[in-house]
Parts: structure tokens; sequence; C-alpha cells
């Protein structure tokens, strides 16, 4: 079987020790390959991980940016155009003209 690329692990070079033989039952664990396709899932798993955040984060950034630029403005101009209609109906009742908003009515 041909060694795959790797992408996002990091794979550690195998410890070999003179003192423990190479049954021990750890060493047959990690030398499984149930073991190799699960720490590659894992490796996997986190790279689309890392992958989807800054994804997020960008399209995050983009919406935030478009709502800076497009809506405060308008908002703001909405909130100007309320309190100039406000300012024209209190005028009109101080100097005794018929308010507008009741002849509506």
């Amino acid at each position: 079987m041909a060694a795959q690329p790797k992408r996002g692990g990091v794979s550690l070079p195998e410890r070999r020790s003179a003192s423990k033989p190479e049954s021990s039952i750890l060493a047959r664990i990690t030398s499984s390959p149930i073991f190799s396709r699960g720490k590659q899932a894992a490796c996997d798993a986190a790279f689309a991980s890392k992958k989807l955040i800054r994804s997020t984060g960008k399209a995050a950034w983009i919406a935030g940016t478009t709502f800076l630029i497009l809506a405060v403005p308008l908002i703001i101009e909405m909130d100007r155009e309320q309190q100039f209609g406000e300012l024209e109906l209190q005028q009109a009742s101080l100097l005794g003209a018929p308010s507008t908003a009741s002849a509506n009515k």
C-alpha cells in the first residue's frame, strides 16, 4: 500500500527502544491499520474544522462591514427624518395651525 500524503497532520517518527520489545501491546495498537485510519480521520476532521472556522470568520467580517456601510447610514437618516417630522408637528402646534397628523385621522 502506497503512502498517502497527509493534510493538516503531523507525523512523528516512531520510537524504538532496545529495552522494550516490539511486541508490546502499545506498539501493536499504534501500528494497527485501524489506529492509523483513526488518526488520519482525526487529522482530516481537524483540517476541515480549521478551514470552516476561517471561512466563517471571513463571511462574518464581510457581513459586518456591509451592514456598517449600508444599513447604519440608512438607520441614521430614517431617525433624522422622524425627528424632523416631530419638530414640524411641534412648531405647527405652537403656532396654532391645525395639526396634519390629527387631520389625517
